[in-house]
């Protein structure tokens, strides 16, 4: 009779998933995972087959939370859709948060974007890691395209402006705020790139 793992599978992918974001993939070792985790080498190819398999492992459950995460931001009724989007701007000035049960990031370059930061350091040369990453950034895309839709059925966005093009431009000026705050700059100046993105949004043509 096989023995029961002995370890909790979404909390050793969660601290693994940090290990990742701080020091990159190439950056992290066998051993590193195994020191974040507490779990031995052997478990970890036995459980996960090796390095690269927790990373794919950790990229599913990440992008499971952003299946969920930035959809229930921004659902709801098409009156408080412009409101929502602006939250959501200002939310990511502090990057992405981990899971709940892994303690924040030391910096914000830590809370960036997990699926981007690994799609932009292996994922030229990794078909897995490049999959993965692009269904990350599909969903939000998405997530953010709806509630365009709905702060135009509402009169507040313009109506004539394409709702997918409108989440690209948010979704790229999300993802350079990650960079810029991986150079050290401040929330506050941050806050001022998202609210300038928030005011580019077209507003309705009127008379």
């Amino acid at each position: 009779m096989a023995r029961p793992r002995s370890f909790d599978r979404d909390h050793v992918l969660h601290a693994a998933e940090r290990q990742f974001r701080t020091s990159g993939y190439n950056g992290t070792s066998v051993d590193d995972i195994s020191a974040a985790t507490g779990l031995g080498r052997g478990s970890l190819y036995g459980a996960f087959d090796g390095k690269h398999g927790v990373l794919l492992e950790a990229m599913a459950g990440y992008f499971g939370r952003l299946a969920q995460g930035p959809r229930k931001m921004l659902d709801g009724p098409d009156e408080g859709a412009l409101e929502r989007l602006h939250a959501y701007l200002l939310r990511a000035v502090h990057g992405v948060p981990l899971a709940p049960d892994v303690a924040p990031a030391s910096d914000r370059a830590g809370a960036a974007c997990f699926a981007a930061k690994m799609a932009l350091e292996v994922g030229a040369s990794d078909p897995e890691v490049k999959r993965l990453a692009s269904d990350c950034f599909s969903v939000v895309r998405a997530a953010v395209a709806d509630c365009v839709r709905a702060a135009q059925r509402n009169g507040d966005l313009d109506p004539d402006a394409d709702p997918d093009d409108l989440a690209f431009l948010l979704l790229t000026v999300i993802r350079g705020a990650d960079v810029v705050g991986a150079y050290g700059h401040s929330p506050a100046r941050l806050t001022s790139i998202a609210e300038s993105a928030f005011a580019l949004l077209p507003r309705p043509r009127h008379g």
